[in-house]
């Protein structure tokens, strides 16, 4: 099939599956509705570029504004889909280029019923006032803090509005269990994904020198991502140098990085829709100090631990409470905390929370922080992230790595295997010899 996407798309296959699977999960009679995420407004007539529902994407493989999923759930998880897409005029034609065809978007989803979002009105009042329960798209994630309404957000308002009596379900739920085991096909995405961020950032190691800016680095880390086929970071790249490696979510990327400086990566390429996530923490010279040299060392070994006992059957929570009892072991070694701080409570010492104030690992795929259970049970075909980190305010030392897992049935896979993570390696690839 020829497309206009700049990476290689996933079967359709893939997308009637997820649909058979969520019908399957939900009873007779119900209705399902998704819709695309809007084009976010800047200023003027400015727009940001389209970043699609995730949902959306993950259940019809389409990557265009305006598009809507409506599955109507029949006995024995039979179903009967339907998209409605944005039609093409000419003035969008001129402008913007022509939107997909009713061809194309079955050949990309598998669903043969495709019409224009001009009937969405009109089929919600023949199909929601037969349906037992209307099943939406919400962004439930525990972490999410925003003040914007979201398409999704808009629609339901309005459907509950004209449709007072309608039973309206979450999706959130469903849809974060399923997406947490992923298909062979999201698989090779990520991978891809993870290949792009790990080689893209190799290649801009080899360039670091102190009195460069972090704005370079992340010019040049934009362009290796670019010609790799990703279409963007995903998500906002954090490159912090000196005593901003403390500072979790530093964005601004502003400063010229000295000598002697550590300098944080946290990064990631999208491919396909799915991304890749990354952290090294690295010395602009080119040279560890020694105590640079031991907090990394600190860090690396948890960073291997918790790798060791991300198994199968393992819940997350717990994972997460074994991996600070091994940091305080660490940040005691580092002279931070005390055998006294430990013994307050040495199952898991809060102490730690210093030094470490964030979780070890989440999900990874569609989102960065992709959507899962709240307590999920790590198992075969999960993709997480692992990502320890030793805060030193005090010292202006900071020290993340991160790398991407695969769960198999008898430990993990590293996702990101060509991004050095010993000193060693870490120092050698900077001097050119690696």
């Amino acid at each position: 099939m020829t497309h206009t996407l700049r990476y290689e798309p996933i079967s359709s296959d893939f997308y009637v599956r997820t649909r058979n699977r969520l019908a399957s999960r939900l009873p007779a009679g119900s209705l399902v509705i998704v819709h695309a995420n809007d084009v976010y407004p800047t200023n003027a007539d400015g727009t940001l570029a389209h970043h699609q529902n995730a949902n959306l994407f993950y259940l019809t493989g389409i990557d265009q504004e305006e598009t809507v999923l409506l599955m109507r759930i029949l006995e024995e998880g039979r179903h009967e889909d339907t998209l409605l897409l944005r039609e093409t005029n000419e003035r969008i034609a001129i402008w913007e280029g022509a939107r997909l065809s009713k061809e194309s978007a079955t050949k990309i989803s598998g669903i043969s019923d495709v019409r224009w979002t001009s009937e969405y009105n009109g089929l919600l009042a023949s199909w929601v006032p037969q349906a037992r329960e209307v099943w939406l798209e919400r962004d439930n994630h525990p972490r999410r803090l925003t003040y914007v309404q979201t398409r999704n957000e808009r629609m339901a308002a309005a459907l509950k509005a004209s449709y007072p009596d309608a039973c309206l379900k979450s999706l959130y739920e469903t849809l974060s269990e399923m997406r947490l085991v992923k298909e062979p096909e999201e698989i090779a995405q990520i991978r891809e994904a993870c290949r792009i961020t790990g080689e893209g950032f190799v290649k801009v190691l080899r360039q670091i020198t102190p009195g460069m800016g972090e704005w370079e680095m992340e010019a040049l880390l934009s362009a290796e991502y670019l010609r790799r086929r990703s279409r963007k970071f995903s998500f906002l790249p954090i490159i912090a140098s000196g005593k901003d490696t403390c500072v979790l979510h530093y964005i601004s990327n502003h400063k010229v990085c000295g000598e002697g400086d550590l300098v944080l990566f946290d990064i990631g390429a999208e491919y396909g829709g799915y991304a890749g996530d990354m952290t090294r923490t690295i010395p602009a010279g080119g040279t560890y100090s020694p105590r640079q040299r031991a907090v990394y060392e600190a860090c690396l070994a948890v960073h291997r631990y918790a790798r060791s006992i991300m198994r199968p059957g393992l819940d997350r929570l717990e994972y997460e409470r074994r991996v600070r009892v091994f940091m305080a072991q660490q940040l005691l070694g580092l002279g931070l905390i005390t055998q006294a701080d430990i013994d307050v409570k040495p199952e898991d010492p809060p102490a730690v929370r210093r030094y470490y104030m964030h979780s070890t690992s989440h999900s990874l795929g569609l989102d960065v922080h992709d959507v899962s259970p709240v307590n999920p049970v790590f198992a075969l075909n999960q993709v997480w992230t692992i990502e320890p980190g030793i805060y030193i305010a005090e010292e202006g030392i900071g020290v993340r790595i991160e790398t991407d897992v695969l769960i198999l049935e008898d430990g993990t896979e590293d996702l990101i295997p060509n991004a050095p993570l010993d000193i060693a390696d870490v120092e050698a690839t900077m001097a050119g010899k690696a």
